[in-house]
């Protein structure tokens, strides 16, 4: 057990079979959107990709979605082929770049069954659910002689990454996928003998494993992606899926526990796949619990969602929950997370807010599939492009103006690469509206990452000018070769009648508990700002309404299928009153006079009334201050309002920009 730690646990190595890992950390399967397009070969993204993901100090990387058939079992644009002999040599290149470190690689190899219609393309099912399947002509019940030809695609899949070097690989059987819906209660209504009782639906399922041992021969282990549960109605049992997992075990060497379905949109079952801030930690540790107190050590288990920090890996490792702890979010927030642990050095390590910046292009078109970035790391993703460590050739004087998220991003970056750096923020303390973006109950990583920032950039050198409202003469009198305007973006207040009354405050004053609210609170505007303040209020037991002008289809258009649901519920679950399409009139003393959608007008009675209109720009502050120095770049909202990763990933493509 590795005792010069403070994870001993995460750091003791394991073998799953023939495989050694070095620690107990697994990078799990992410899409990365860095393989050719149109036919899935390495490009020179992924070996780059790839060895960003083993540099971060891991014991085993899986590569996701790795179809074994593109013509009927592909689910997402840019996914790595491993369909054809051709392929080999590719796949040897990237197993060869993770070796290098010391690390293991693994694939997860996949049939996307239901899940291939959503490129349009004729989809494999093992039954036609009309409630599900509506567009007919895009799926097809998977007959016997087709499941012959997905078996075939799963050996040949295997021997192919064997052949280049894999250590191990996964076999998808989760998510509703082809092999997860033959498993599933709910997606195999076929009645022959691959349908109706538990042995008939795993029937084919044990088919697919026993020809990828047939392969393997144990030469490398088998891994299995498997949920604890379904998360819809009359979903498979638990107890039946330990069942199958006894017979799968004897293929099998290894389990990564998941959970939900990928399931159609306005479902809360999909937000589980790929949980963020709005998920509970560890939402998968107590079905991983379950499998390793039943399977004992007939398998080593693998569990992902929602784990974040090496102390919560810990806890579940040293508790014996699971023997593995498998993270993506995390290890992409910081790329050497592993590796600062081991040494000693958690304090630096970045935390991942659950943000889910990281995933705000996947499963969109082809035409936007190579976008990527992480709002901690906003170098995620682009590893071709910008090196590591990128140190200045001629140092010039920089002043920034904001120390906000992209402020601070700019500050650290431009000190790091040994520029002369000056930051000025009008208020106490740096951090700019990541304070009130932290301010939701369960937004743990987001104060994590706000604490973090703002420690680093007091710490990177540069210096820092805190209750300082910047004037053209302070940019003269600093005479700075460039200046930087991160200065976020300001209020929006409409000329509504009574918006100045005793009664009305921001939502800014409000997140940050400058002020308190009455009883009943009425917050102008649904945006997420205002959305989350209200579930925060709800939460602390206040009655809330929240009105839009808007319809709810053109709001929150940053939550993805996979969050949206889950945020929904969470704004009913905390009696958060929603009226949509409904204009305000007036702010009395009583309340909020409210147009409805049918003309009508009505008084919304509240105490506190929460202004919440959104953020522009401050045109006219930044043409006062940018006539001073010639070199003048607007960064984060002060260029174009966004959300966090779009201010800190704008700060960090302009500071690696300047050099000559």
């Amino acid at each position: 057990m590795a005792y010069f730690t403070k994870y001993p646990h995460v750091y003791e190595p394991i073998d799953i079979g023939s495989m050694h890992m070095k620690n107990r950390i697994q990078f799990s399967p992410i899409v990365s959107n860095h393989c050719d397009i149109e036919s899935g070969r390495v490009r020179y993204e992924m070996l780059e990709f790839v060895s960003g993901q083993a540099q971060t100090g891991c014991g085993l990387v899986t590569i996701g979605s790795t179809p074994i058939d593109f013509e009927h079992g592909r689910d997402f644009y840019s996914c790595l082929s491993a369909t054809n002999d051709l392929d080999i040599p590719d796949l040897g290149l990237m197993t060869d770049e993770v070796h290098r470190y010391g690390c293991n690689i693994s694939a997860e190899l996949i049939h996307a069954g239901q899940w291939a219609a959503m490129n349009n393309i004729e989809a494999w099912v093992p039954s036609i659910l009309p409630e599900f399947h509506k567009k007919k002509d895009l799926y097809k019940e998977v007959t016997r002689k087709e499941m012959d030809v997905v078996i075939d695609h799963y050996m040949k899949a295997t021997e192919r990454c064997m052949k280049a070097g894999f250590d191990m690989v996964m076999a998808h059987f989760a998510h509703g996928n082809l092999l997860s819906g033959f498993l599933s209660t709910i997606w195999n209504q076929r009645t022959d003998k691959y349908g109706g009782s538990p042995e008939n639906r795993w029937r084919f399922p044990l088919e697919v494993l026993e020809a990828m041992y047939s392969v393997t021969k144990g030469r490398i282990p088998i891994e299995m992606r498997v949920v604890g549960d379904e998360r819809m109605q009359g979903g498979t049992t638990i107890e039946e899926r330990i069942a199958f997992l006894k017979e799968a075990s004897r293929y099998i060497d290894m389990l990564c526990v998941s959970t939900g379905t990928l399931i159609y949109p306005n479902d809360q079952t999909m937000c589980y796949n790929m949980p963020g801030y709005y998920i509970e930690p560890g939402c998968n540790v107590k079905h991983a619990e379950a499998f390793k107190q039943a399977l004992g050590d007939k398998l080593k288990v693998s569990v992902v969602g929602g784990i974040s920090t090496l102390e919560m890996a810990e806890d579940i490792i040293a508790s014996g929950k699971a023997d593995i702890v498998a993270m993506a979010k995390a290890l992409i927030a910081d790329d050497r997370f592993v590796e600062k642990g081991e040494h000693g050095h958690e304090e630096d390590i970045a935390p991942c807010m659950r943000c889910m910046y990281c995933l705000r292009y996947v499963g969109t078109p082809a035409s936007q599939a190579q976008k990527r970035g992480c709002a901690m790391n906003p170098r995620w993703g682009w590893e071709y492009r910008y090196p590591r460590y990128i140190p200045a050739r001629k140092i010039k004087k920089i002043m920034i103006v904001g120390g906000g998220p992209g402020g601070m991003m700019a500050a650290r970056i431009l000190a790091d690469r040994g520029h002369k750096v000056s930051l000025y923020e009008k208020e106490d303390k740096l951090g700019g509206r990541f304070r009130e973006a932290s301010s939701l109950w369960l937004k743990d990583g987001f104060r994590r990452a706000f604490e973090y920032s703002v420690r680093k950039t007091m710490e990177c050198g540069a210096v820092i000018h805190l209750n300082t409202e910047v004037t053209p003469d302070i940019i003269r009198e600093e005479d700075p070769d460039i200046l930087l305007l991160a200065i976020g973006a300001k209020e929006w207040v409409p000329p509504i009648p009574g918006i100045g009354n005793e009664n009305v405050v921001s939502v800014v004053d409000v997140d940050r508990e400058k002020v308190q609210t009455g009883q009943k609170v009425v917050i102008c505007g649904a945006g997420l700002s205002g959305a989350e303040c209200a579930m925060e209020l709800g939460h602390r037991g206040r009655n809330v309404t929240i009105i839009d002008v808007q319809p709810k289809e053109n709001l929150y258009k940053t939550l993805k299928v996979f969050t949206k649901p889950i945020f929904e519920k969470l704004l009913e679950d905390n009696h958060v009153t929603c009226m949509y399409e409904t204009g305000i009139k007036e702010i009395t003393d009583k309340g909020v006079v409210v147009v409805t959608p049918d003309g009508g007008e009505k008084l919304i009675e509240a105490d506190t009334v929460v202004t919440a209109f959104g953020i522009r720009r401050d045109k006219e502050l930044i043409d006062k201050l940018s006539c001073v120095v010639k070199d003048t770049y607007c960064i984060g909202d002060a260029e174009k309002v966004g959300q966090i990763g779009d201010a800190t990933g704008s700060a960090y493509r302009m500071c690696l920009s300047i050099d000559s």
